[in-house]
């Protein structure tokens, strides 16, 4: 199922504007840059603009990645700032318009509301998200569900609203919107109607990476979300400001990179949450990612001889709580 680039309602800003699909086949450099968006792929293309040197802006109408930790991703939008990249916050565009020399006059006011102001650019690029093409497939012909974006409603099982109907991928409602999910869900799905398995897709515990500038990736519950899901009186945080060993030399990274792990002090400090920022937070998120599965508790990182010096045996060390108040900071490799 193909998903189309979303745009924003308004004069010129679909027929003036590129999206991501676009960005790597310019015919010519993108020059001054607004980025539109708050999303990982708005961030990830702002990012790499401004660290090929192009003036690049990102305009942000409420909070960065929704949905991940946001104590995450502040931090990230902290680290493109201080390394270049303009932030224009609380903002929508409303228009855009071509000027005699082919540069880009894109208007935009307040989301509260107020005066609107303008700024110039060379490209528009539009990241606010995308939509599905279920509108041509006459879903509603057969009696099959969709939410109010056009997407189809499953099951925990894939399962939609018709009983022999199955959907995955992003097309499913609420579903987390990443290639290899769709895949490990195709074939859990093949498995169970094919080969009588009786493993479901486990949506709550797939690692992700965000690739900004500075790298983050996670697993499980953000901070906000473990709060609410098991009440803030049974939630330790461990956490630290670290600084990789290739960044000493450097001298670069001296607070920027941190790490956390959300526990559930009543089952045992089982750790629901994994959060990491830093140069190859993928790759070390990747494999934690089976510890989380299998349920690993603090107490199974605390017991895990880390490798030193790398990354990852940070959160083999953890031993400070955001309980305690204790800083974060931690000295050394």
């Amino acid at each position: 199922m193909i998903r189309r680039p979303r745009y924003v309602d308004g004069p010129g800003l679909k027929e003036h504007s590129i999206s991501s699909d676009d960005v790597f086949s310019l015919k010519k450099a993108p020059g001054k840059v607004l980025v539109v968006g708050a999303s990982y792929v708005a961030l990830e293309c702002a990012g790499f603009l401004a660290g090929l040197g192009y003036d690049t802006t990102v305009m942000v109408r409420s909070i960065l990645l929704r949905g991940f930790d946001q104590q995450m991703a502040n931090k990230i939008g902290d680290y493109m700032e201080q390394h270049g990249t303009k932030f224009l916050r609380g903002f929508t565009p409303t228009r855009c318009d071509k000027q005699e020399d082919g540069k880009l006059k894109v208007t935009y006011q307040p989301k509260a509301g107020g005066e609107a102001q303008t700024v110039v650019v060379d490209t528009l690029l539009l990241a606010i998200g995308r939509i599905p093409e279920t509108r041509w497939l006459n879903l509603d012909k057969i009696g099959v569900k969709l939410d109010k974006l056009g997407k189809i409603l499953t099951a925990t099982n894939e399962q939609t609203s018709v009983p022999h109907i199955y959907a995955i991928g992003d097309v499913a409602s609420d579903k987390l919107e990443l290639t290899p999910v769709a895949i490990q869900a195709g074939k859990l799905l093949a498995a169970r109607l094919f080969s009588r398995s009786q493993t479901i897709m486990r949506y709550d515990l797939v690692p992700t990476a965000v690739f900004t500038p500075l790298e983050y990736g996670a697993i499980g519950l953000s901070e906000e979300d473990a709060i609410k899901t098991y009440g803030e009186d049974n939630i330790e945080v461990y956490h630290a400001n670290y600084r990789p060993l290739e960044m000493f030399v450097a001298e670069r990274m001296v607070d920027d990179c941190y790490v956390k792990l959300i526990c559930n002090k009543a089952r045992s400090e089982t750790v629901v949450g994994f959060h990491i920022l830093g140069p190859h937070a993928g790759e070390v998120t990747q494999g934690f990612a089976v510890a989380m599965r299998k349920g690993a508790t603090k107490d199974d990182f605390d017991m895990t001889v880390g490798i030193h010096p790398t990354v990852a045996e940070e959160l083999t060390t953890l031993d400070i709580t955001k309980s305690s108040g204790a800083d974060s900071k931690k000295d050394g490799c």
